[in-house]
Order: C-alpha cells, then structure tokens, then sequence
C-alpha cells in the first residue's frame, strides 16, 4: 500500500511541477501516473549503474554530479513516455530538484520518513 501511495503522491507532485515550471509539460494525471512508475524503475535499475560509472567523478564533486545523473535520469524518462517532455537539460536539473525537495516534503507529512 505505501507504494501505491508514493506513486500516486509522485504522479501528483509531477502534475504539481508541470502547471509551475515552464518547460515542463505533462499530457494529463494517467501520464503523470506513467512518468511516476517510469521514474521509480529508472532510479531502481538504471541509476546504480550510472553511479557506479561515475563514482571517481562523483567523488571529486563531493557528489554534486548526482544532480547531474539525476537530470540525465529524467531526459531518459521523457524519451521513453510519450505526453511528458522537458525541454532543456538545465529544466531537467531543476525539475529533478524540486521533485526531490517536495518528495521528502510530502513523506515527511505522511509520516513515511520513519
């Protein structure tokens, strides 16, 4: 069930995101819904991989380029769902911030931090 929740609260907070953040654009909910569950598989099985890669230069940066593999985690995402689209890298930058920033906010609301 907290699954279900945090893909919902994810595919809401995108939908959030789109309406604010010009540069962003989200076909409706059902797409939000498929960029949450998209963005979910991407961090679980490509993410790790990235980072893996990239861990001298990661190292060097103090781990600022996450930020960077975060952005490239999000153009992936527009590539693969068709209805959502991002329109310059430093947009992806931003909008993977911000997602970030109102997810740890929202699962500290719902008491899922704990």
């Amino acid at each position: 069930m907290n699954l279900l929740i945090k893909i919902i609260v994810t595919a809401a907070l995108v939908l959030l995101i789109s309406n604010f953040m010009p540069g962003v654009h989200v076909a409706g909910f059902s797409t939000a819904l498929i960029v949450a569950i998209v963005l979910g598989l991407l961090n679980i099985f490509i993410k790790p991989i990235l980072v893996l890669f990239t861990l001298p230069v990661t190292i060097l940066t103090l781990g600022l380029f996450l930020l960077i593999i975060n952005a490239l985690i999000i153009i992936l995402c527009t590539n693969i769902v068709g209805g959502f689209k991002v329109d310059t890298f430093f947009t992806a930058l931003l909008f993977s911030i911000v997602l970030s920033v109102l997810q740890s906010v929202m699962n500290g609301i719902l008491g899922e931090g704990k």
